[in-house]
């Protein structure tokens, strides 16, 4: 991976959840009963048909939530308050990242399909606070989630990001297309995938970013 490919990036833009921690931390799966347990309650369904739903949703429209939005007309606050309701005890503070992403130059921000609070939250759980500028969430895109056009041109522009001078860091292979369209680097945080819209890959995060500061 040459160091540089990214001597030009002024600009750091991560992703959240299994993004700034790893799938093995399983936060996601509260996510995901909650969800699901929203879309029982709301949409008066079995637990399989929920599971499904939102899954449905989350293949069709980025997120359960913008399919929620779309065919149900749902409220989206009350839904990012129930489904972020999550308990974040055994979270571990990540101080080699911490290292790293504090040496990077430029500006660097969260932005998540989540809400604001749950990006908050879970990057002071990972010990990461005061590291980032900014903290994006879905509400202020609109409630348009990644990979719509539209939700990277309204938090880019929100914060003045130079998309030619930017990196995007992504667990959702998805949610890399628009960004490389818009001329940033594009680095999936994952197992590896190739495509043509994806310009580097790891599944070691901290130890991927201490290679881009000399």
């Amino acid at each position: 991976m040459p160091y540089d490919a990214f001597t030009h990036v002024d600009y750091w833009v991560f992703d959240l959840d299994n993004t700034l921690y790893p799938p093995q931390v399983r936060l996601f799966d509260q996510i995901e009963r909650l969800m699901a347990d929203y879309v029982m309650r709301e949409l008066n369904v079995d637990a399989p048909t929920a599971h499904m739903l939102r899954r449905k949703y989350w293949e069709e429209y980025g997120t359960t939530l913008a399919g929620l939005m779309h065919v149900h007309n749902v409220d989206p606050d009350p839904y990012l308050r129930e489904v972020h309701q999550l308990d974040l005890s055994h979270i571990e503070a990540a101080p080699d990242l911490h290292a790293a992403i504090s040496a990077l130059p430029g500006r660097k921000i969260i932005y998540t399909n989540g809400s604001r609070a749950h990006g908050e939250s879970v990057s002071n759980a990972l010990g990461l606070g005061g590291v980032f500028d900014a903290v994006y969430g879905v509400e202020d895109a609109d409630y348009a989630p990644k990979p719509d056009l539209a939700a990277f041109q309204k938090i880019f522009s929100a914060d003045g990001i130079n998309t030619n001078r930017a990196a995007m860091f992504e667990d959702d292979i998805r949610n890399l297309a628009i960004p490389h369209n818009m001329g940033m680097t594009t680095v999936l945080v994952g197992p590896h995938e190739i495509a043509p819209h994806v310009h580097h890959q790891t599944e070691d995060l901290a130890a991927f970013l201490r290679q881009l500061v000399k």
